[in-house]
């Protein structure tokens, strides 16, 4: 990692959807929108966590950077998880004696090659040595990126769903709440319905909303491959009224880019269960200085774990906490 370039810690919490789970029903989460629930009395990020005693049960993330931690939790009831990073393999446990202190570090890796990298987290439950049970929870990670070259300044400019550099295609709702961005949001459950703009920016953000009654979606960064999302929340039951994250969701990001225009294209793909896309606002950063980094696909790592942590060492100190 250059230290000396302007690094920011993204903030993935475990409602985001680009966190992936293979299959979700076989966690269980607080549901944010039950009256009962209360994030601001909760330990957990943003309130809420992914939890499983399912054996072989998967997490991924992708992203593309130096530095990931995870975080989630150890105890009594925990066993052990694997954690792969581009298919190199290492199997820790999270099992203790007693609860250990939130949030509990669970996987770092601090010296990755700057490069596109797959993340997969997989629950192994009781093994060997572990006098616990098959329970493994995630609660966030982070991922150190680099937005601008030493010396360079950035700052960030918020585009709310209303912003006219942002064009809409098919039918669109819109929801007003004050746990929106700007109090807004737009949403759509037509089939293939989009929403695409241009920007100039190192990085961009696009937050949204969090529902079992909402699905896939497709993002296209310029011209690259379509990439599928899943805006399903992990309570409740699929395709129902239920388990809103009340807050808003990153649904999409992508940084390392370089001066010239980008386009950004969004579109539901709502199918025969005519599923749900919300978009609250896009967040750009914007460097006075572009310095796109030179992917390596040499892959190497330092990695460590099992033990708490309040946050991880060696990024920025003004760190994006979005998710």
């Amino acid at each position: 990692m250059d230290a000396s370039a302007v690094n920011a810690n993204v903030t993935v919490d475990d409602f985001d959807s680009v966190v992936s789970y293979a299959d979700q029903s076989a966690w269980q989460t607080p549901d944010p929108s039950s009256s009962s629930f209360n994030a601001n009395n909760s330990q957990w990020l943003m309130g809420t966590f992914h939890s499983t005693t399912v054996v072989n049960t998967t997490i991924s993330f992708n992203f593309t950077g130096p530095a990931i931690y995870v975080f989630g939790a150890s105890g009594p009831a925990y066993g052990s998880y694997e954690v792969l990073v581009d298919g190199t393999s290492t199997t820790k446990s999270a099992y203790a004696a007693a609860n250990v202190s939130l949030p509990y570090l669970l996987y770092s890796a601090d010296n990755l090659t700057y490069a596109a990298h797959t993340l997969t987290l997989r629950n192994l439950g009781k093994q060997g040595a572990d006098a616990g049970g098959d329970a493994f929870l995630f609660d966030f990670l982070r991922a150190t990126v680099q937005l601008a070259p030493a010396g360079a300044t950035v700052t960030n400019q918020t585009l709310e769903e209303t912003d006219p550099s942002l064009k809409y295609s098919g039918t669109w709702g819109s929801n007003k709440s004050p746990n929106f961005s700007g109090g807004g949001s737009t949403f759509t459950n037509a089939d293939k319905a989009s929403v695409s703009f241009s920007f100039h920016g190192s990085a961009i953000y696009v937050f949204g909303d969090k529902k079992n009654d909402h699905g896939l979606y497709s993002v296209v960064l310029d011209a690259n491959t379509p990439q599928i999302f899943n805006g399903i929340s992990g309570c409740g039951g699929a395709f129902g009224m239920t388990c809103e994250q009340m807050k808003p969701t990153l649904a999409y990001f992508a940084h390392n880019l370089d001066g010239g225009l980008h386009n950004l294209s969004i579109t539901n793909m709502a199918g025969v269960n005519k599923s749900f896309f919300d978009l609250d606002s896009v967040v750009l950063s914007v460097p006075s200085v572009y310095a796109p980094r030179t992917l390596d696909n040499n892959t190497s790592s330092s990695s460590s774990g099992n033990a708490s942590a309040s946050s991880p060492g060696g990024a920025s100190p003004s760190p994006l906490a979005f998710g």
